[in-house]
């Protein structure tokens, strides 16, 4: 059984492991978490705030800390820290598991565009629609500044940072949301395209259905791929496997 268990933390399955490793006797869990959010959840256990400094400043953190695995619960979008967070492992030799919920995948009704990036979603929205609700977090709107002829609507947690196009309504709130409360959302602002990263799981999933049963075209920006050689389990059941844990 590790005694050290360090969670590179932000979503709701890093709360949940956190959560059940720190109701086990003689189990110690610390969070990590980046620090962007003024005031995030409540967590259980141990809880840091900020980065380490790169692979090599999560490396030193690993041994000074005694960690005895990592688990890399980011945000799928969070490409850099997983890289580091592979290569602070290799150095170390402590064990680690990347923990990712599945992708959302398109059902039956839905208009979905598959692209790359933000950038390949800017350049697709001009043809899709002009009243757009822009549901791809506070951070990279700069690939959106120079659609000066679209309407956006900003949904994020804390206020978006800038360069921002120059027609935009901020919404400042924190999830999840019902299918009726985006779907009131969507016809309140008139919007036409719905952009979105495929962040998986079902916390802000209602925002896909209530564009399905409205008939508005969907752009989902998919995910950077894991680092080589690094595979991901789905669920927190699948880390504490990996971790030679059974249930609490």
């Amino acid at each position: 059984m590790p005694a050290h268990v360090l969670i590179l933390g932000g979503t709701t399955e890093a709360r949940r492991l956190a959560a059940d490793l720190a109701a086990r006797p003689g189990v110690r869990v610390t969070t990590s978490l980046a620090g962007r959010v003024a005031r995030p959840g409540a967590v259980a256990g141990e809880v840091r705030i900020g980065g380490f400094g790169g692979a090599e400043g999560l490396a030193d953190w690993l041994r000074a800390h005694r960690v005895d695995a990592l688990v890399d619960a980011t945000h799928p979008f969070a490409a850099a820290v997983t890289a580091n967070a592979a290569r602070a492992a290799a150095a170390t030799g402590v064990p680690a598991v990347v923990l990712r919920r599945p992708g959302w995948r398109p059902g039956p009704g839905d208009r979905w565009y598959d692209v790359p990036s933000l950038t390949g979603a800017a350049e697709v929205l001009p043809g899709l629609g002009r009243r757009v609700f822009l549901s791809t977090g506070r951070l990279g709107l700069a690939a959106f500044a120079g659609l000066t002829d679209l309407r956006f609507v900003v949904r994020s947690v804390e206020p978006p940072e800038p360069p921002v196009p120059p027609d935009t309504v901020v919404i400042l709130a924190r999830g999840p949301f019902t299918v009726g409360e985006e779907t009131e959302l969507l016809r309140a602002h008139g919007i036409e395209v719905l952009v979105t990263k495929d962040s998986g799981g079902e916390a802000t999933a209602a925002k896909l259905t209530a564009a399905r049963e409205l008939g508005l075209p969907v752009v989902v920006v998919r995910r950077p791929p894991l680092p080589p050689g690094v595979t991901a389990v789905p669920d927190v059941a699948g880390v504490l496997e990996r971790l030679g844990l059974g249930p609490a």
